[in-house]
């Protein structure tokens, strides 16, 4: 699957709480209309076309065009910034809400989208954490990654991700041998090897 990050303190949006809450995702590209049967080269065209407002960056929009209409697919995963927090989603199709009938300055363009998590950003994975502080409205993870990536980035605060990385050198059958070990000499005669066995177990029993 392909990721995707949505940056909406540079988007500039209000309709954070009801993407959440009506679970979608959306653009407003002034005079581009309906791009749900419209190959990406008409897509391109229109909004060239539309685009009569000197102060909008015809080329961010014609990217955003090319990433949110045709690079995402049904399946492929959201980041949603929020101030202090991330949200992750699972995204659906692309459809086209016609103005006269869309909420007040709701967008036009939009994609379905079905939350999963949110976490705070200081918890984030490093490698997740680089991506959703990039400096762009949309932005596309350069790899595809696997769904266990992905679940990984989201179960590995930044401050356990160094933990986790020397963990993954030693297989879970070794871990527990040794545990056994350490468990037996926590009944042992010396009280100082009990001590020490002690503070191993709960060091690692530490999150």
């Amino acid at each position: 699957m392909n990721v995707f990050l949505l940056n909406t303190e540079l988007q500039g949006t209000l309709h954070i709480s009801t993407f959440l809450k009506d679970h979608y995702v959306g653009f407003d590209w002034p005079g581009v209309g309906d791009l749900e049967q419209v190959s990406k080269d008409e897509g391109q065209a229109k909004a060239v076309q539309g685009c009569d407002n000197k102060e909008l960056n015809l080329l961010e929009q014609l990217q955003q065009i090319s990433s949110f209409v045709y690079d995402m697919q049904d399946g492929d995963y959201l980041f949603m910034t929020d101030g202090d927090y991330v949200h992750m989603g699972d995204l659906g199709d692309y459809y086209y809400v016609d103005s006269m009938s869309a909420d007040t300055g709701s967008p036009c363009h939009r994609r379905g989208v079905t939350w999963l998590k949110s976490l705070l950003r200081s918890d984030l994975h490093p490698e997740l954490k680089a991506f959703v502080d990039r400096t762009a409205i949309l932005s596309k993870l350069e790899k595809a990654v696997s769904l266990e990536q992905v679940e990984y980035w989201m179960a590995r605060p930044a401050g356990q991700a160094e933990n986790m990385v020397r963990a993954s050198i030693v297989d879970g059958e070794t871990i527990n041998q040794a545990l056994d070990i350490l468990k037996k000499a926590m009944s042992s005669e010396d009280a100082d090897r009990r001590e020490r066995a002690a503070i191993a177990v709960l060091q690692f029993a530490k999150p």
